[in-house]
């Protein structure tokens, strides 16, 4: 027998596949785990919880752009996003919709770095396409203007591409390199 059919002996309220209503995730899949990204489940295993008797369910997790790293984390953490990655469907859908999304509108720019740290935490596709859409009219605008980027507006530019690039490119199998040109072309048929 597999060890989720013996999950609920050890934390309470565990059904097969499920914890505290929400599904688990199998090994070999690909979920997002926070501002790691994507990550592959490694595995699903019971481990001894520090300085207690207990022991609590654990994924195994190995970022998929970080090759040698391993990442710890409960099954029922509450304190880092974790979902399925996107399907193929949801994928062309979303570029589908590019166009359709809206900016990120920041009324008080003493704000602006919060409103897009807020929007990076989601780990949501969607926000990460705003942020992507705002930093480059914004950058266009600034360039325009004889302004340098801002610092800030580059970091978040960046962590917005590599998120969606990289969860993208894995659900699409097309290298993470080549996504924001193929996206391009897509949005361009349309």
């Amino acid at each position: 027998k597999s060890f989720r059919e013996y999950a609920h002996f050890f934390i309470p309220g565990v059904l097969a596949g499920e914890k505290g209503g929400k599904k688990m995730f199998e090994i070999g899949e690909y979920i997002i785990y926070g501002n790691t990204g994507v990550c592959r489940v490694e595995e699903v295993a019971a481990r001894p919880v520090p300085g207690t008797k207990t022991e609590r369910l654990y994924y195994t997790l190995e970022p998929v752009y970080d090759k040698g790293c391993r990442l710890f984390t409960p099954v029922d953490n509450q304190k880092v996003k974790m979902r399925p990655v996107l399907t193929a469907k949801e994928a062309d859908e979303l570029i589908k919709r590019i166009r359709e999304i809206d900016i990120l509108w920041v009324k008080d720019e003493k704000n602006r770095e919060q409103i897009y740290k807020d929007a990076i935490r989601t780990c949501d596709c969607e926000d990460l396409i705003k942020i992507i859409k705002t930093l480059y009219l914004r950058k266009k605008a600034r360039l325009k203007a004889g302004k340098k980027v801002t610092s800030s507006d580059a970091k978040y530019l960046h962590l917005a591409e590599e998120s969606l690039y990289g969860e993208l490119s894995v659900v699409m199998g097309i290298p993470k390199n080549e996504m924001e040109a193929f996206i391009y072309d897509k949005v361009k048929e349309d």
